[in-house]
């Protein structure tokens, strides 16, 4: 829909367009989900307010028990969900710039406030950890926000350096929305059972490219949950959304496919990007490439 709107602005053939501002996965969902969406019955009664049949499915797809998963309208909505939970008026969270945009506006909607400690120098964008740990003793916050692989740098976290600051007195979530396109890391959904201060969060915009369907979904634990049923809405994720989610579930040969495809392009285009003495591409674990412009663009 909002490439129509692009074609009728701008009077360029839809096929002519080219859209790359939110990172989205070119190549569509799975056949299995037009086909969930097509064949949708039930399009008149409320979903299930615990969207149990998907948990199922991504308890096995994640290796968690579903009483640990939390489905949400995109992922967007467990970060406010999160923050509507935790936060009192005045409280703080740790951001750690550059990084996804909605730690802070959610914070600041939910009347927090935030304290930014700001990554490494590029390429490699590495957290500071002594910082962080600097600022939890200081301010007391209540939620650490890490993003790995991170946007907008793709950059990732060191194992070490998560294990290290959950040692902290800190609800940390961790933001994986890209975590498939990274060969060189597993989810650390799984840990959420060993830490009762660690969420885990995911989405199917990116690897199953269901942006305009929205449905997220978090590891989150057991006593942070009883939480979450009692504050989130009752049915905030739709009968189709959750079909389209199952069904892209059960396409995993896709899923692989697209990913690995989506790899191999971010190398050639790396490689392309490089070749400009004007452009200074930056290592990518997702599958969006950071570029310093280096040179004047009328050149």
């Amino acid at each position: 829909f909002i490439t129509l709107l692009y074609v009728e602005q701008l009077d360029i053939p839809v096929d002519e367009i080219v859209k790359l501002d939110a990172n989205e996965n070119p190549y569509g969902p799975p056949e299995a989900v037009f086909k969930a969406l097509a064949q949708s019955k039930f399009p008149h009664i409320y979903p299930d307010p615990e969207s149990r049949r998907l948990r199922a499915q991504l308890s096995l797809d994640c290796g968690i028990p579903a009483d640990n998963i939390l489905v949400g309208c995109g992922a967007d909505e467990l970060i406010d969900l999160l923050l509507r939970i935790v936060l009192e008026p005045g409280d703080f969270i740790v951001n750690t710039p550059p990084t996804f945009g909605m730690y802070a506006f959610d914070c600041a909607i939910n009347a927090g406030r935030v304290i930014d400690i700001p990554r490494g120098e590029a390429p490699g964008f590495k957290i500071n950890v002594r910082g962080i740990q600097e600022a939890v003793r200081e301010y007391k916050p209540k939620v650490l926000f890490l993003t790995s692989p991170n946007n907008p740098d793709g950059s990732i976290i060191d194992p070490e350096d998560i294990d290290e600051l959950l040692k902290l007195p800190v609800l940390v979530i961790l933001d994986e929305a890209y975590i498939e396109f990274c060969n060189s890391q597993e989810s650390r959904m799984p840990d959420v059972l060993q830490h009762d201060n660690l969420v885990v969060l995911r989405t199917f915009s990116k690897r199953a490219g269901l942006a305009g369907i929205r449905i997220g979904y978090g590891a989150v634990p057991l006593w942070l949950m009883n939480y979450c049923w009692r504050v989130k809405q009752p049915y905030n994720v739709s009968v189709l959304a959750e079909e389209a989610a199952c069904a892209a579930l059960e396409s995993k040969e896709y899923l692989q496919r697209v990913k690995d495809l989506l790899v191999e392009e971010r190398g050639r285009l790396f490689s392309k990007l490089e070749q400009f003495s004007s452009l200074t591409p930056y290592p990518s674990n997702s599958n969006f490439i950071l570029t310093k412009v280096t040179g004047d663009a009328a050149e």
